[in-house]
């Protein structure tokens, strides 16, 4: 008669409902710092065009700005989707599928923001100094971003989740 071995553990012992509830509350934590940066963000950029130096801008940062604003709108979007999102479906009894279009929402939420922010800071730096280099550093700090917000969380993943 064969013995049967114990049920491997694998983390908590949650159900899946318990399991939605603890992801969505991480989630809306993780979505409040981002919607505040956005939204500082996006307020700061509708301001500008308001400003005297638009009218010197050129027509290339003209360009620059307008695509900035509607990325920063739609990174707006995406980052207060899932509380709206939540709202339409609370008491349904759909939290687990609720939490996964909240993360796909906050992903993509992310990349735009990380499109506006490099926008902004090309934006910037082009006003501010003219200087070839600029795009340089842009390229950098987005390379930084991809690393602070996608990459070591890739790594760490891939490293330490285990393949049993």
């Amino acid at each position: 008669m064969a013995t049967q071995e114990p049920a491997k553990r694998t983390g908590r012992n949650e159900t899946e409902d318990e399991r939605a509830d603890r992801m969505w509350g991480e989630l809306m934590q993780e979505v409040r710092v981002a919607q505040m940066g956005v939204q500082i963000l996006f307020g700061f950029l509708l301001t500008v065009v308001f400003t005297p130096k638009y009218d010197d801008l050129g027509d290339t940062e003209k360009t620059i700005y307008l695509v900035t604003v509607v990325v920063g709108a739609a990174a707006t979007g995406a980052l207060i989707g899932p509380v709206s999102l939540h709202r339409m479906v609370s008491g349904r009894r759909i939290k687990p599928r609720a939490v996964e279009w909240a993360s796909r929402l906050t992903f993509i939420g992310l990349v735009l923001l990380l499109i506006t922010m490099a926008s902004s800071l090309l934006l910037i730096l082009r006003v501010a100094t003219h200087d070839g280099y600029v795009p340089w550093i842009v390229t950098g700090i987005v390379l930084w971003y991809l690393v602070c917000w996608f990459g070591l969380g890739w790594w760490i993943r891939r490293r330490y989740t285990s393949r049993d």
